[in-house]
């Protein structure tokens, strides 16, 4: 009888009509997933039994097992192996086979060779894999799907299906050369689910297919990473299957699984261990394709996120000419002037012209005119050569020149220095600008948005800004309304801001008392939106219920008279009188005037003349006088 590679052929238990080939030096079984044979049998033990190979074959050893092993019936703890020995670990049951004989004794329970239905291998990862000998086509075809696989950049585009769809029936062809199958499928894991997804299947007669793969086979080839051919299938349709898993080192990813319904047809180890090997160079592929999808994802939900901060939130007719404004200039180049009180959203307004125009997939680069020194500013602007100055070490880009194709938001514009906004007129008129230190002309195409809260006709007047640099700005321009012109849009943007905050701070969304939203509707915001928001985000962190009521604002809006129909509570009402009548005090002793008035309660005359305006105290005054 021809000596045949050691193996074990389970003849009852949950892997009955499985064959495991023996190439290890050690083979362990029980029921820790760590275990090369996987008994998922209670009455196993983590680590039951451990097959040791030796010079003549292998040598089982019982590894302290709680309910033993057993050898021919016989509790072992150390016996030599010898051809047709029958081996029971728990309710499974093994033949130890090294020849290829008809039959294996005279008991019924153990199977022939030929009645067997898998053939079970074991996958090594990437870091434990060892050589394995492939064939001259075989190692072709691998080459090509390696070529296939690293020069379809477009399937880690987690937008782009098709491109995914084109290289996974590619790999499916190329295996389809090498291996008689007449289907094929590549299935992921599902993150979220027990089993994986089949993402594609293809067969050779009808093209794209869905196929009802065994979810048996799912879960032993991905959940305990084995490779599984099977040459008698129960199946009344399919007559032979193969599977591996898409692996790497410490993680299952999916598999790939072809099948054929030929009759007659067989799959062989070595179409197996060809198999094996191509999912090792795919596998590769796929867990760089999920990071990158990870990090697209990652990246349009940021891009969502943004989005959501500076949109533009309300429907008062004010708002929405500003809507249509932004409709009609985003589809210019033309300069957009953009004027209005801090707060009221300028640079938002200025993001949406940018995000609707064909400028926005280039970039979009804030510039605060108010926030550097002249000469810092006219280095951010236009970037130095190096050595241009003390400390100039390298070149360096300035931002009109890392916004080329894009836009340019110019903040507080109104503050920037004379000189400076001669250089600006400038890039305007010629489209080009010179580094500092430098000498040579760099051409740019941007789109110039600037912003300011000052009136320019004013500071054209005094000298401080250039006319000429106005008109050039001024092509397009927008005055934005101030809050308190917009009140019916408060609660829309307090909605807004509460669920955000929420969001952000992982709280259940608070409700708003009608109360708290009577204050916030009255007050007169000199802050504007910025100072909602800020109002909001304050009593949504220190407030202590699940709704935003009157004492989690700040004082401020508390300190304005209560709205109609609203009683303040006692201790606030308490406060509020307290501050009235010893602003009224300084103010008698002051003989009316509120800057000394200001002195006696020690507190900044404007923030004095705040709160009078805010109590509405000047009829009292008044009468005072």
């Amino acid at each position: 009888m021809p000596i045949i590679n050691p193996r074990l052929v389970a003849v009852d238990g949950q892997w009955k009509g499985t064959l495991f080939p023996l190439e290890d030096p050690e083979v362990q079984l029980g029921r820790d997933a760590a275990n090369q044979i996987l008994l998922t049998d209670p009455s196993v033990s983590r680590a039951h039994c451990v097959l040791e190979a030796t010079p003549s074959g292998y040598t089982l050893r019982d590894l302290d097992s709680r309910n033993g092993t057993f050898v021919n019936g016989i509790p072992v703890r150390l016996h030599e192996l010898v051809n047709g020995d029958r081996l029971e670990v728990g309710r499974s049951c093994f033949i130890y086979l090294t020849q290829d004989e008809g039959t294996l004794g005279g008991e019924e329970s153990c199977s022939r060779p030929s009645m067997i239905t898998r053939m079970v291998l074991p996958v090594h990862s990437a870091a434990e894999a060892r050589p394995a000998a492939v064939a001259g086509n075989d190692l072709e075809i691998l080459m090509r799907i390696s070529t296939a696989i690293h020069s379809m950049k477009a399937l880690y585009s987690a937008r782009d299906a098709g491109a995914r769809e084109t290289l996974a029936r590619h790999i499916l062809e190329l295996i389809f050369e090498s291996v008689p199958a007449e289907r094929g499928a590549v299935v992921l894991r599902n993150e979220s689910a027990d089993f994986p997804n089949q993402i594609w299947g293809w067969s050779t007669t009808k093209g794209r297919v869905l196929l009802p793969i065994d979810t048996q086979i799912i879960h032993q080839v991905v959940t305990e990473g084995v490779a599984i051919l099977s040459n008698n299938v129960d199946d009344p349709e399919i007559r032979c299957i193969i599977a591996v898993p898409l692996s790497i080192p410490g993680r299952v990813l999916g598999m790939i699984y072809l099948d054929s319904t030929v009759p007659d047809s067989r799959f062989d180890e070595e179409r197996l261990q060809f198999l094996t090997a191509l999912a090792g160079i795919a596998a590769v592929a796929v867990e760089n394709a999920r990071y990158v999808e990870l990090l697209i994802g990652e990246n349009n939900r940021l891009r969502e996120e943004i989005s959501l901060q500076h949109s533009m939130v309300g429907e008062s007719p004010a708002v929405q000419r500003v809507y249509q404004f932004i409709s009609r200039v985003a589809k210019t180049d033309s300069s957009v002037l953009i004027t209005g009180e801090s707060g009221t959203g300028k640079e938002l307004v200025a993001r949406a012209i940018h995000e609707s125009s064909e400028r926005s997939a280039q970039p979009f680069v804030a510039i605060n005119c108010a926030a550097l020194a002249e000469t810092l500013l006219e280095s951010e602007f236009f970037g130095h050569e190096k050595g241009a100055f003390t400390g100039a070490m390298a070149l360096k880009k300035g931002k009109l020149e890392m916004a080329d194709g894009g836009t340019v938001f110019l903040d507080e514009i109104g503050e920037m220095a004379p000189a400076l906004q001669a250089k600006l007129l400038r890039v305007i008129q010629e489209h080009a600008f010179e580094r500092v230190g430098g000498t040579r002309l760099i051409p740019t195409n941007i789109r110039i948005i600037a912003a300011t809260n000052r009136d320019l006709q004013d500071s054209i007047r005094t000298g401080t800004f250039r006319l000429d640099l106005f008109y050039r700005l001024n092509v397009v321009a927008i005055h934005l309304p101030p809050l308190r012109e917009r009140r019916q849009d408060i609660p829309l943007l307090t909605q807004y801001f509460v669920s955000r905050i929420c969001k952000n701070l992982k709280r259940h969304l608070m409700t708003i008392e009608s109360e708290t939203m009577a204050y916030l509707t009255q007050y007169e915001w000199p802050g504007n939106i910025r100072e909602l928001e800020n109002a909001i985000e304050r009593a949504v962190v220190l407030g202590s219920s699940d709704t935003v009521r009157p004492e989690d604002l700040p004082s401020a809006i508390l300190e304005t008279e209560p709205p109609a129909g609203v009683e303040a509570g006692k201790f606030q009402s308490t406060v509020q009188d307290s501050k009235r009548q010893a602003i009224l005090n300084a103010i008698e002793q002051s003989s009316g005037n509120i800057t000394a008035a200001a002195r006696l309660l020690d507190l900044h005359p404007n923030y004095l003349h705040r709160l009078i305006r805010n109590m509405n105290l000047r009829p009292l005054i008044k009468k005072m006088a």
